[in-house]
């Protein structure tokens, strides 16, 4: 029973965050304060309650510098005849198109709200207009205007225009965008779990393998096999796929700390609790780290607390701050390098002294007298003979 129960945990841990994807709290700027603003944050917070956390900006450069700084996955800036999207695909190609749409709707939304208008404005002309009519000066001029040149192609052209009047256009910027040669960001979230894979087998290989039994082999094998393997997934992400195109060598080395953290954890915890800690190992790091890790879209757009989870995890903080170094400058890492060192930390102190803890103590034996020990008194004679052990004795007490 323990193995289907297992395979349906599996499936569920995948499924269900990828299953309920849906803005939660996505930090967005509102550019100005004007009427047009406040309209568009009133509608959306009506009609998406809790999926945006909007902040006020005094103008589009100030939310520039907040998009780039990672306070924001983007902005909007509305005027009476147009709607300007800031966004940043290279922080989630996910949430830039969802703030494209968001931007169009709030246009069309515009667009029908100020053709109601001028059609009430015109029906209002119209009744005026109608209502004067009785005048015989206004109906002498009626009846010339009637039997004039009417001129039909003058009408539709006015209503054209009007209606080109009223139009809201929707201009869409990319702030940071992603790699040319990445253009939806597949590469970049496809690494991912390979990434998790490789660390676990680097920790179980490591761990296990007989020619390294000394701990400080074992750790100076992890940080040279993590360096290696990270350069190796850089040349490939990057060299031959384009999908990591600045900040070379703080990519490189986010890369390598990613991989330490999750095979030293996966070295430790088998060095404390022998084979069964590679399946515990794989458990937490695949079916929770990864699926919780919000790389394929955004943690804002997981379930509540799914996000804090897969945050603090290795591969959700690895993909974090990947994505911090190689387009933002490293700006709002601080959190994710916290979390990725605190796990390396914790993984290498494991594979050191984790005999220490496994060990059965020194001072327990196997209950035969001691070297120099009294040895109790042969039956009939009332005194303890004092009998010192052979070397070959002690030997095999010592081996038990």
């Amino acid at each position: 029973m323990a193995l289907p129960i297992a395979i349906t945990l599996a499936v569920l841990a995948f499924a269900w965050p990828a299953g309920r994807i849906s803005p939660r709290d996505v930090s967005v700027g509102i550019v100005g304060t004007g009427p047009a603003s406040q309209h568009a944050v009133e509608g959306l917070t009506r009609e998406k309650p809790g999926a945006f956390d909007f902040r006020l900006y005094p103008d589009q450069q100030a939310a520039r510098w907040a998009i780039k700084n990672r306070d924001v996955y983007g902005a909007f800036a509305i005027s009476d005849h147009s709607v300007t999207v800031l966004k940043a695909t290279a922080a989630s190609p996910s949430v830039a198109q969802l703030l494209t749409d968001v931007g169009q709707q709030l246009a069309d939304k515009a667009t029908q709200q100020m053709t109601a208008r001028q059609k009430a404005a015109e029906q209002k002309a119209a009744e005026q207009k109608t209502d004067g009519a009785h005048s015989p000066a206004k109906a002498h001029k009626q009846t010339a205007a009637q039997q004039g040149d009417a001129r039909p192609k003058a009408a539709p052209q006015g209503a054209a225009g009007a209606d080109s009047s009223v139009k809201v256009l929707v201009k869409a910027i990319d702030v940071v965008p992603v790699a040319t040669d990445d253009p939806r960001g597949v590469v970049f979230s496809s690494s991912v779990f390979p990434l998790t894979i490789c660390g676990i087998l680097i920790g179980a290989f490591v761990t296990m393998a007989r020619g390294l039994a000394r701990p400080r082999h074992r750790v100076l094998t992890l940080l040279v096999a993590c360096a290696v393997a990270a350069l190796g997934v850089y040349l490939v992400a990057q060299g031959f796929l384009g999908a990591l195109p600045h900040n070379h060598v703080a990519t490189w080395a986010i890369l390598a700390l990613d991989l330490l953290s999750i095979s030293a954890t996966t070295a430790g915890v088998i060095r404390l609790l022998g084979p069964a800690g590679l399946g515990l190992s794989a458990a937490l790091m695949v079916f929770v780290g990864n699926a919780f890790s919000g790389a394929t879209s955004a943690p804002e757009m997981l379930p509540k607390g799914v996000d804090y989870v897969g945050q603090w995890l290795p591969p959700g903080a690895g993909a974090s701050l990947l994505r911090d170094t190689t387009y933002f400058d490293g700006n709002a890492d601080a959190g994710h390098l916290a979390v990725l060192t605190l796990w390396s930390v914790c993984g290498l102190t494991a594979v050191m002294y984790g005999h220490w803890v496994i060990r059965e103590p020194r001072s327990k034996k196997t209950g035969a007298p001691a070297s120099g020990e009294l040895l109790p008194a042969l039956p009939g004679s009332g005194t303890a003979l004092s009998v010192r052990r052979h070397a070959h004795a002690r030997r095999h007490d010592g081996d038990d």
